[in-house]
């Protein structure tokens, strides 16, 4: 038996071959995969994102894993094989959360995570009794180490990735982790990151977990846990762990460099909307904004617009709070009502949404706006986070936070990496938007 792994790309212009922030990273669920399969069955592995897909290369299965803006791209690829003969199955986020619409695509779907049943589903591939959905466990599998032999000579960021923790303990209205894991955080054994981390074979890493931060003892005793391997390591968390100390202390301590927050918004009556209330008041934010640079991490700050209550004033107020704290990156997005969130819901509830599936729509691109903001139009709602990026990402402003950085980071390595990135996230601005989601490097104009 053979098995072909595929990770879909979001879409292509003609002009760019492929978003290189969006590609670098490597692909964790494929190489987790491969560590379940058992050794007799032979695997490959095509990344639609960096090559072409052999649709004529034998196979006799195809695992397709599907995000919500790879989705539309996902259901062509598979169409392709099934038109071969070739049995298709698909997991991931998007199925997990949209498992019917999944259904109309492939032969089987999978709900959740795979560890505890991948066996079962390939004993029935291989006898030809494919159920047409398998629901995981969301736990995690002890000692069950990502096989990255997988990639082959493929060349991935020198960063690693790891998975510490799955969920969040949040209800934001907006957010499919939240769906998928109905408001629970699972923990992964500490030993089993650890060695994890050692047979990667990197030093540096970002460790996948929404938010790392969510039970605050346990990231003490992972902090503590992974401090000796003297490794570098950026990852995504609340601000409410400025409120702790001890956990700064041990996150900067086992090489914490940089940490995503989702600030979100600047208007307390959006924070509400979205059901995530905390840190209300400018001041604390302020406070505890500080007191995370002052422990010499980094932060990737995170605003979405689109919200009821976004004034002209809170576009200015986040671009102002930004540059004001110096953050090491910045994204100024818009809201997507993500379909099996809460928020999808409202929206369809109150008739905003153009297209109920609009992530399968013809014409749809990265940066498209499918519903109707309150206060503006979508255009206006799309470029004035575009304007905002502008602003952000020029190059004075790019020279005048370095120095914060190296001030703070006191690494001419991290100075590095603060350049490079912030250079390409400037460069890629406007190759993101307008990215016709669904088409692929074969799909382009010759």
């Amino acid at each position: 038996m053979k098995i072909t792994f595929i990770l879909p790309a979001i879409g292509k212009k003609t002009e760019t071959k492929y978003i290189k922030t969006w590609r670098l990273m490597e692909p964790l669920t494929i190489s987790t995969l491969k560590a379940l399969t058992p050794k007799n069955i032979e695997t490959n592995f095509f990344d639609d994102r960096i090559e072409l897909i052999d649709y004529d290369e034998p196979t006799d299965l195809v695992v397709i894993t599907v995000e919500m803006y790879t989705a539309k791209r996902a259901y062509l690829i598979a169409g392709k094989y099934r038109e071969r003969g070739v049995k298709v199955i698909c997991g991931g986020y998007h199925p997990t959360l949209m498992p019917d619409e999944a259904g109309r695509f492939f032969d089987s779907v999978i709900i959740g995570n795979v560890e505890d049943i991948w066996e079962n589903i390939l004993r029935d591939a291989q006898e030809d009794k494919l159920q047409k959905q398998y629901l995981g466990n969301n736990g995690f599998r002890r000692g069950c180490y990502p096989d990255r032999s997988i990639y082959g000579d493929k060349k991935y960021s020198i960063l690693g990735l790891v998975e510490t923790g799955r969920g969040c303990v949040y209800n934001c209205e907006f957010c499919t982790i939240t769906a998928s894991y109905q408001r629970k955080y699972y923990r992964r054994e500490i030993e089993d990151i650890v060695e994890d981390i050692k047979q990667s074979g990197k030093k540096y890493f970002f460790f996948v977990d929404d938010n790392i931060v969510a039970d605050e003892d346990y990231a003490i005793a992972l902090f503590k846990a992974i401090t000796p391997l003297g490794i570098k390591w950026s990852g995504q968390g609340s601000l409410n762990m400025a409120k702790n100390e001890k956990l700064l202390q041990w996150m900067k301590r086992s090489g914490c460099m940089v940490i995503l927050i989702g600030y979100e918004s600047m208007n307390v009556k959006n924070l509400k909307q979205m059901n995530k209330q905390w840190t209300m008041s400018m001041g604390e934010r302020d406070a505890l904004t500080e007191k995370i640079h002052s422990y010499g991490i980094g932060i990737y700050a995170t605003f979405i617009f689109g919200f009821d209550y976004d004034t002209d004033a809170v576009f200015e107020e986040s671009l102002a709070f930004a540059k004001k704290h110096h953050f090491f990156f910045v994204a100024f997005n818009h809201l997507l009502p993500f379909p099996g969130t809460k928020l999808h819901d409202r929206f369809v509830e109150e008739n905003k949404l153009h297209q109920e599936e609009w992530w399968l729509k013809d014409g749809y691109k990265y940066g498209d706006i499918p519903y109707e903001p309150v206060g503006r139009t979508p255009i206006e709602l799309s470029d004035k986070c575009a304007r905002l990026r502008h602003q952000f990402f020029t190059l004075t402003s790019i020279v005048r936070r370095s120095f914060v950085a190296l001030k703070r980071h006191k690494s001419l390595m991290t100075l590095g990496i603060f350049l490079s990135q912030n250079l390409n996230l400037k460069r890629e601005i406007d190759e993101k938007l307008k990215l016709p989601i669904g088409v692929g490097l074969d799909e382009l104009p010759k």
